[in-house]
């Protein structure tokens, strides 16, 4: 059967529910930062109203930095849960049961200004935070189980397609003529709640994972009408007979938890792999443009910095389209390679535009540095910062391009091929908190770097995009069009020539001897 047969109705709309959860992660990831001058003054505001005094600069930054970064906090919990949901629950009813969380969120969040509440706001932003780490769990999860092998990369993608198409939307709702107004700003941020009422009508609709089926609940007859179903034929012995085996190996080792996870011999390089792919996500410097990327086009001399920065999510999107048709010809391993250099040659191109921007307002103004909060306007020929803007947004867009081809999707789905069904809710949880983790010290810690670095900043993460790359080509494994037991299998025999260092007893308590 052709890949083009195996692409039912069925099976897309399972996926589509299930990339909802993804698009609010996206969302809630960029939705912040359009208004934050205006959700300032909210606080402002009710600080005089609850004192009778304006709220101290310190005391704003530091309940504004809390309303940001306690999203990420929510996540790294989230994230580290989502085994604890997935092993007792299923899969599907994982997801329909976060949706209790956004509906949280969005009411906290969306009724904050009505109560005058900037605590409502900030427990609001943990909330959905808890709900979108959960979601980067189950969402790639569920895809990589009800996906046919061949399919599995493109479909695994459309998890980042979501995210990214969240924060378009956030960018393009937060523009002054949309929602981002002093009147609807709670509205902005408890939009949350219609994706989260769609995805509850749509999930009641599609199958559990029919992995989860048969080697979680030993159903075989409804794993089988569920695989059917979603493959459009009633041929479907291929599939069955990859969950048997899959299943038998399970039988043979014990339920994987994390600290046995982080233990045994056999899943050490395959947990490595996994955790470094997320870092490198994260520490590319990506997430620093995301956040950051209107005062960068604004620093740069850019005209209209907001209407830049949505340019940057158009080619988000478009270039996570890319990557869905060419992830099953091109291959994991070399689109995250291909990523992670362009990546690095363009954070290059970036730093030296916006040097000699700094240069060239130096000579004319020596006290004004373009990467100093306290910057006024650079003393520069209109053809100089047309000139310069006009590079900087051009790397810019392509840096967020090659994100997108690699990776941005690679490292979300790759996980849950690098483990079979028994560790793979605990590594998806430990892959989650690292990428989570990451996210948190970029978003915290890039702005008092930049103040340090000043336009050299993106250096810093020009040197961790090398040594990614080159970790990835001497050990991440090419997966493509490979079943999860042969992947699996493949570390097995890295485990056996490391063997002698570990005695029976040893992997007999980790439940590996008998795969050895």
């Amino acid at each position: 059967m052709d890949s083009g047969k195996q692409i039912t109705f069925p099976l897309m709309m399972c996926v589509g529910a299930a990339v909802i959860g993804s698009l609010q992660f996206g969302y809630n990831t960029g939705v912040i930062n359009a208004p934050q001058s205006i959700i300032e003054d909210f606080i402002n505001n009710t600080w005089n109203e609850r004192y009778n005094e304006p709220i101290p600069s310190s005391s704003l930054t530091a309940i504004w930095s809390i309303a940001v970064s306690v999203f990420s906090v929510g996540g790294i919990l989230g994230s580290f849960s989502v085994g604890l949901f997935v092993n007792n629950l299923g899969r599907r009813n994982s997801m329909l049961l976060a949706n209790v969380l956004a509906f949280i969120a969005a009411a906290l969040m969306g009724f904050s200004k009505m109560a005058s509440s900037w605590e409502m706001l900030i427990i609001g932003r943990f909330v959905v935070g808890l709900y979108s780490g959960l979601s980067t769990g189950f969402v790639p999860m569920y895809i990589g189980e009800i996906s046919p092998t061949s399919l599995r990369g493109a479909l695994g993608t459309l998890h980042q397609l979501g995210i990214v198409i969240g924060i378009l939307i956030a960018q393009v709702f937060g523009i002054d003529s949309v929602m981002g107004t002093r009147d609807l700003w709670p509205l902005l941020l408890g939009f949350t709640f219609i994706p989260a009422v769609i995805q509850c009508i749509l999930l009641p609709l599609c199958p559990e994972s029919p992995r989860y089926l048969l080697i979680n609940k030993n159903e075989e007859n409804k794993a089988k009408t569920v695989l059917k179903k979603l493959r459009g034929t009633t041929d479907v012995n291929a599939d069955m007979q990859e969950m048997k085996e899959e299943s038998r190996q399970m039988m043979r080792e014990r339920k994987v938890t994390i600290p046995e996870l982080f233990r045994s011999p056999l899943y050490r390089q395959p947990l490595i792999i996994a955790v470094t792919l997320q870092l490198s996500q994260q520490l590319s410097g990506i997430n620093a443009v995301f956040y950051y990327s209107t005062l960068i086009f604004k620093k740069a001399g850019v005209a209209q910095p907001v209407y830049a920065t949505i340019g940057t999510g158009v080619v988000n999107t478009a270039f996570t389209v890319v990557s869905l048709f060419v992830v099953e010809r091109a291959g994991r391993r070399t689109l995250h390679m291909l990523g992670l250099l362009g990546m690095a040659v363009s954070a290059i191109v970036m730093t030296i535009s916006l040097a000699l921007l700094v240069g060239l307002s130096s000579t004319k103004s020596p006290d004004n540095l373009i990467f100093s909060d306290n910057a006024t306007k650079p003393y520069l020929s209109l053809q100089e910062v047309q000139g310069m803007s006009y590079v900087t947004i051009v790397a810019i867009f392509a840096f967020v391009a090659f994100f997108e081809i690699g990776p941005g999707p690679i490292p979300w789905f790759i996980v849950a091929e690098l483990f079979s069904q028994g560790p793979r809710p605990s590594a998806i949880a430990v892959a989650g908190l690292s990428n989570w983790t990451a996210n948190f010290i970029v978003g915290m810690g890039f702005q008092y770097v930049e103040v340090l670095c000043g336009p050299y900043v993106f250096i810093i993460f020009t040197v961790l995009l090398l040594v990614f790359f080159v970790f990835t080509y001497f050990k991440v494994p090419e997966t493509k069009g490979r079943t999860f037991d042969e992947i699996s299998s493949g570390f097995r025999q890295t485990a056996v020539s490391g063997a002698e260092k570990h005695s029976p007893e040893e992997l007999n308590s980790l439940g590996a001897d008998s795969q050895l």
